[in-house]
């Protein structure tokens, strides 16, 4: 009986020391790398670049982002970078290799990215952003709205009130321009209907015919920016409708052609859209951070609070 208890044991203890080792797990492999240039302002914070749209186009590609930024002055100098068209920062590049071809291969066909040697390069891929080709404006913040967005009425209520609260900057100064397509073949468009460009008219006309009172008639036309009764509020503005509307076909419409081409060259298309300086293009948080225009944050409004700031 121990003799066979004992062959026993020797057969555990030598199937112990022939089994076979435990599999590891499989390593995960590495992600490729995807190497970003990305040239910025050499001026402008809002020329900077975006780490949370660097993270989501690398999480598009798949691949783990390797980050260089390169001041636009410095880019200008090199010889790999000197030709590309930076009149609007920050502009992104990611060295070419063939998968980072071929995730983007659908953004080429369509235009959406451009390709040379060394580059897949991706243009406007900011919201804020800077134009270095612009003539400066200096302490100008122009509105583009659509005037009958609620987001527009939202930006110029936001202007209205700091007026009349004594909290706007008294060095600095705002303009509203007017987002609005024009061709010659099919006229005006504008999102929200005819009656929207026809009020842009009416309100470029007071603009330039009223000054004084072209705020004033915002604050009471944006209360029902839709209504038909625009005359109505010309009148309590202290506005003469029949004299806007004497020049509404001849100039009126000549001014609201110089917007589309103003607004096409920036290619402005949300409202609102806030201009800097002339060079600076700004959304509602970004645009409430230039020194004197923090009453552009809806949210520091009392009459606005409860209202996003979104965009149409």
């Amino acid at each position: 009986m121990k003799k066979i208890v004992s062959v026993v044991l020797c057969a555990a203890v030598a199937g112990m020391a022939f089994a076979a080792p435990a599999k590891k797990a499989a390593k995960t492999p590495a992600k490729a790398k995807a190497e970003f240039v990305i040239v910025e302002s050499d001026v402008y914070s809002a020329g900077k670049e975006d780490p949370q749209l660097t993270a989501g186009i690398a999480q598009f590609l798949d691949m783990t982002p390797s980050v260089t930024n390169v001041s636009y002055k410095d880019a200008a100098a090199d010889p790999k970078l000197a030709n590309l068209d930076y009149s609007f920062l920050p502009l992104y590049l990611i060295k070419k290799n063939k998968d980072v071809r071929a995730k983007l291969e659908k953004h080429l066909e369509y235009g959406y990215a451009q390709e040379n040697d060394d580059f897949i390069i991706l243009p406007r891929q900011t919201r804020s952003g800077v134009y270095s080709s612009k003539t400066a404006k200096p302490n100008v913040m122009e509105i583009f709205v659509m005037s009958q967005c609620p987001y527009g009425a939202m930006a110029e209520n936001l202007v209205v009130e700091a007026q009349k609260a004594g909290n706007f900057p008294k060095d600095k100064e705002v303009r509203v321009r007017y987002i609005v397509d024009y061709s010659d073949e099919r006229g005006f468009n504008s999102l929200h209907g005819s009656g929207e460009w026809e009020e842009n008219v009416r309100q470029l006309l007071i603009a330039k015919y009223y000054p004084s009172k072209f705020w004033k008639y915002l604050e009471i036309r944006n209360k029902d920016y839709r209504s038909s009764r625009w005359d109505k509020a010309m009148e309590q503005a202290g506005i003469n409708p029949k004299k806007i509307m004497k020049k509404f076909d001849t100039e009126g419409l000549e001014l609201l052609k110089e917007e589309a081409k103003y607004s096409k060259e920036y290619g402005v298309n949300a409202s609102p859209t806030f201009l800097w300086e002339g060079q600076v293009q700004l959304d509602f948080g970004s645009a409430s951070k230039i020194d004197g225009f923090g009453f552009l944050n809806p949210n520091a409004s009392k009459a606005e609070a409860a209202a996003p700031a979104g965009s149409c």
